[in-house]
C-alpha cells in the first residue's frame, strides 16, 4: 500500500514536471513573439530610419507580418520532424531557435551601422521565429496530451492554453520594468535592446527544465513497436481520409477559435485606441485587467470539456461571439468615450460624393496623401479622427458634401487648384469640419473622467471569456482528432493557418474594412462571418473527441 501511495505521487510529480516544463517553455516563446510588437515603433526608428519612406513601410510590415506568415511553414517542417524522431527533442530544437533568433535582435546592428542589411536581418530573424513558433504549439500540446490520462487531456493541455496570454504579460512587465528604470530617452536609444539580450537568461533556465523531461510515453511505445510514420507528411496531407480531418480541423473549428481569440485580445485593443480614442496606458491596464481576471477560465473550460466534450463549449463559445459581438462593441463604444457615442447617435455623418472620386481609406505603405478629390479629402480627415460616416452616392462630378448631424461643411473641390491653393482649401475645410465636429458633441478624445471602467472592463473580460471558451479546449481536440503515427504534423497545420493567417491578419483586415466603409463598428463581420461559419461546419462534420483513447 506504501508503495503504491509512493508510485503515486511520483507519478502526480512526473505530470506536474511535464505541464510545468511545456507549459514554461511555450510561455517562454510567446514572450519572444510578442516584444517585436510591443518595440515595434523603437524597432522601426532603429532598423528603417534610412531608407526611402515607401521602402521603409513595406519593411516594417514584412517584419510584422512575417512571424505570422511562415507559421503554417514550422508546423509542416517540425511537424514533421516531431512525428519522425520524438516530441521531447523537436520542441527542444524549436525552442532554441526562437531563444537564439530573440537573442541576436538585441544586438543587431541599427540602420545607421550596416545600412539595409540591418532591416533585412531583422526580417529574417522574425521568419526564424515565426518557424520555431508553428513547431512549438504543436510539440507542447502533444506531449503533455500524450502524457495525460484518460479524462484530464483537457486539463492538462488547458495550461498549454494560458501561454500566449502569460507570455504577453511576461513581455509587458519587462519592458515597463527596464523602461521605468532606464527613462524614455535612454531606453529608445539603447535600452530596448535589453528585454531581447536578457531573454538568453530565460532560454537557458527553459532548456535546462525540458532536458529532464523523457520522451512521451505514446510515442515511445509507437517507436519501440515499430509503427513510426515514414512519410507523415504524405499520410498526414496526400491522403484523403486524413486531409479532410485536417481541413475540418481547420473550418469546422480552429478558423473560428482565431478569430474570436484576437478579436477578444487585439482586435478589441486596437477598437479601444483607434476607434474610441482611449488613451494607450488606459486601455492597455483594462485589457490587462480583464485578462488576469479571464484567465483562469482557460483551465475551467478544459477541465469541463473532459466532461461534458470539447466541440460543444468551441463552438458555444463561436456562437455567443457572432450573436453579441456588434452589441458588446456598441456597449463598449458608450462606456469608454459616452461622449463619442452620444454624438454618433444624435449627429451622424454623411459624406455625398461620385464613388469614382474616393479612395478606399487605408494606405499600407504610406504614400497615398488622399488630397486629390473632395471625396478623399473629406474622408482621409474623417478617418485619420476616427469618426464613423456614412456614405449617400451623389451625381457623377459633383463635389464632395459633408454633413455633421444637421450642419453642412461647404464642399471642397481641388480639381483646379495648384498645390498652394490645394493645401489651403484642404486646410480651411479641415477647420470647419473641426468646428461641426465640436459643436455636435464629437470629442478630440475619451475622457479619462468620462469613462465608465467598471462597464468596459466587463464587456473587455467578456470578450476574454469567449477567447477561454474557444482555446481553451482547442489542444485536446486537436490531438484527439489525428493518429499518434503523425499527430504532431496533422494537428500543427491547421492551428497554424487557422491562427497564423485567419487570426494574425485580423487587425488588418478588419481596419480595411472599417476604412473602406466609414463604419467603426463593419470591421466585426469579418470574425462574425469566420466564427458562423464555424458553427456550422463544426455541427455538421466536425467529430466529438474526449472519449477517444490516443494509442488508437
Amino acid at each position: 500500500m506504501a508503495s503504491t501511495a509512493a508510485d503515486e505521487h511520483d507519478l502526480r510529480q512526473s505530470e506536474r514536471l511535464v505541464i510545468t516544463a511545456s507549459s514554461l517553455g511555450t510561455v517562454f516563446e510567446w514572450y519572444d513573439f510578442y516584444l517585436y510588437g510591443l518595440l515595434a515603433t523603437i524597432i522601426s526608428a532603429q532598423f528603417f530610419s534610412g531608407v526611402n519612406e515607401t521602402t521603409a513601410f513595406i519593411f516594417a510590415l514584412a517584419a510584422f507580418a512575417a512571424g505570422f506568415a511562415v507559421r503554417p511553414f514550422g508546423a509542416i517542417l517540425f511537424g514533421r520532424i516531431g512525428d519522425l524522431v520524438g516530441r521531447k527533442n523537436t520542441f527542444l530544437v524549436t525552442m532554441g531557435i526562437m531563444g537564439l533568433s530573440t537573442f541576436a535582435v538585441g544586438l543587431l546592428p541599427s540602420y545607421a551601422s550596416i545600412g539595409v542589411a540591418a532591416p533585412v536581418a531583422l526580417v529574417l530573424l522574425r521568419l526564424l521565429q515565426g518557424l520555431a513558433l508553428g513547431g512549438e504549439y504543436g510539440g507542447a500540446a502533444t506531449y503533455v496530451a500524450e502524457h495525460a490520462p484518460d479524462g484530464k487531456r483537457g486539463l492538462y493541455t488547458s495550461f498549454i492554453q494560458t501561454t500566449a496570454t502569460l507570455g504577453l504579460f511576461a513581455a509587458l512587465l519587462v519592458v515597463i520594468g527596464f523602461r521605468s528604470a532606464l527613462g524614455e530617452a535612454a531606453f529608445a536609444d539603447w535600452g530596448w535592446r535589453l528585454p531581447f539580450i536578457v531573454s538568453i537568461v530565460l532560454l537557458g533556465v527553459s532548456m535546462w527544465i525540458r532536458m529532464k523531461l523523457n520522451e512521451s510515453p505514446v510515442f515511445r511505445k509507437m517507436k519501440e513497436e515499430g509503427k513510426t510514420s515514414k512519410a507523415p507528411l504524405t499520410e498526414a496531407f496526400a491522403r484523403w481520409g486524413n486531409l479532410k480531418i485536417v481541413l475540418i480541423a481547420l473550418f469546422g473549428a480552429v478558423a473560428g477559435q482565431a478569430v474570436v481569440w484576437y478579436t477578444g485580445q487585439f482586435y478589441a485593443l486596437f477598437f479601444l485606441e483607434k476607434s474610441l480614442r482611449v488613451d494607450g496606458a488606459t486601455a492597455n491596464i483594462m485589457i490587462a485587467i480583464a485578462l488576469a481576471i479571464a484567465t483562469p477560465a482557460f483551465v475551467f473550460f478544459g477541465w469541463l470539456s473532459d466532461r461534458i466534450g470539447r466541440k460543444k463549449i468551441i463552438l458555444v463559445g463561436c456562437a455567443l461571439a457572432a450573436l453579441t459581438y456588434f452589441p458588446l462593441f456598441q456597449g463598449l463604444s458608450r462606456a469608454a468615450n459616452p461622449a463619442l457615442y452620444q454624438a454618433q447617435a444624435t449627429s451622424p455623418v454623411t459624406v455625398t460624393a461620385d464613388p469614382d472620386e474616393c479612395s478606399v481609406q487605408f494606405d499600407p505603405i504610406g504614400r497615398n496623401k488622399f488630397d486629390r478629390t473632395g471625396c478623399d479629402i473629406a474622408k482621409s480627415f474623417l478617418a485619420k479622427s476616427g469618426i464613423s460616416y456614412t456614405n449617400v452616392e451623389a451625381a457623377a462630378g459633383a463635389p464632395a458634401a459633408v454633413r455633421i448631424g444637421d450642419i453642412p461643411i461647404p464642399p471642397v473641390d481641388v480639381r483646379s487648384l495648384d498645390e498652394a491653393g490645394r493645401a489651403a482649401a484642404i486646410k480651411t475645410f479641415q477647420d470647419q469640419a473641426k468646428i461641426a465636429l465640436a459643436a455636435a458633441g464629437y470629442p478630440d478624445k475619451a475622457d479619462p473622467a468620462a469613462i465608465n471602467k467598471p462597464l468596459a472592463i466587463l464587456i473587455l473580460t467578456v470578450l476574454v471569456l469567449y477567447v477561454t471558451m474557444v482555446y481553451g479546449p482547442i489542444a485536446a481536440l486537436l490531438v484527439e482528432l489525428f493518429p499518434t503515427r503523425i499527430r504532431y504534423t496533422s494537428m500543427s497545420l491547421p492551428y497554424h493557418i487557422g491562427n497564423g493567417w485567419f487570426g494574425g491578419f485580423l487587425p488588418t483586415t478588419a481596419f480595411a474594412m472599417v476604412a473602406a466603409t466609414g463604419d467603426i463598428y463593419y470591421g466585426l463581420w469579418y470574425p462574425i462571418v469566420v466564427a458562423a461559419l464555424t458553427v456550422v461546419i463544426g455541427l455538421v462534420l466536425l467529430p466529438e473527441t474526449f472519449r477517444r483513447r490516443l494509442e488508437d
